[in-house]
């Protein structure tokens, strides 16, 4: 952990247009921490007392848990977005659990501080309520994904936003992660993957996923990343990372 800079601020896209006032007022409150994919920011029930910030190729998730005892991503967040207390406030107990999904620099304030800096500006309060807007609409979206989209369309869908974020066509996540992700067993993912390789579409490695043929990747996704995305471009035109 260290402090941060305003170069440090400019890896996520959400904070890094705020105009120069708002993010003086920040900098000082914000550490940098460097996070594993599978640490934990928060779990469910907890009092969210952190508002984490993914940077560049970071990528966090939120997760809810099934009745079958799997858990299911609901939301990606990456450098357009922020994880915890800028939603909740920190005064109630989180309901889904926040994990990072691609290893990566996070900027962490307290909740406590952000909701000063939000009292002392009114742009930084209504541009974090904007964002709410987006994160809720994509949960919002991902409720109906789950509930009308094929495992293989939404396997699709995820590695395209894992490309988006590293800006490559190396995706460095084992097949256990990804099936926590899709929140369906190691076996039922196995057979998507092993699909995916014999059409051409991908080539895995130890660790990763390498995505070979990405326009036949788009064509097998479903359209929730691109409503996702329009939305963020009426809401917060040019924070979505796109290719």
């Amino acid at each position: 952990m260290r402090s941060a800079t305003l170069e440090d601020i400019s890896g996520n896209t959400l904070l890094a247009v705020l105009r120069e006032a708002d993010r003086d007022r920040l900098v000082p409150h914000v550490r940098v921490f460097e996070m594993k994919a599978g640490d934990t920011l928060h779990k469910a029930r907890d009092i969210v007392l952190d508002t984490w910030f993914p940077c560049r190729s970071a990528l966090a998730s939120f997760c809810v848990d099934a009745a079958d005892g799997e858990s299911m991503d609901v939301a990606l967040i990456g450098r357009e977005g922020a994880i915890g207390g800028i939603v909740s406030n920190g005064d109630v107990p989180a309901f889904a659990t926040a994990k990072v999904r691609f290893s990566g620099t996070f900027l962490r304030i307290k909740t406590a501080a952000l909701e000063q800096a939000k009292l002392e500006s009114i742009a930084l309060r209504h541009w974090f309520a904007r964002y709410s807007d987006c994160l809720f609409a994509q949960v919002f979206q991902s409720a109906a994904c789950n509930a009308s989209h094929s495992t293989l369309q939404r396997a699709a869908k995820w590695l395209l936003a894992g490309m988006e974020r590293v800006a490559g066509d190396e995706i460095a996540m084992t097949q256990e992660q990804f099936a926590e992700m899709l929140g369906v067993g190691r076996p039922f993912v196995s057979r998507v993957i092993a699909k995916l390789r014999e059409d051409g579409v991908l080539i895995t490695r130890r660790g990763s996923f390498v995505v070979h043929d990405e326009a036949k990747l788009r064509g097998l996704a479903c359209n929730c990343s691109s409503l996702i995305e329009d939305h963020f471009d009426t809401v917060l035109h040019g924070i979505y990372p796109r290719e």
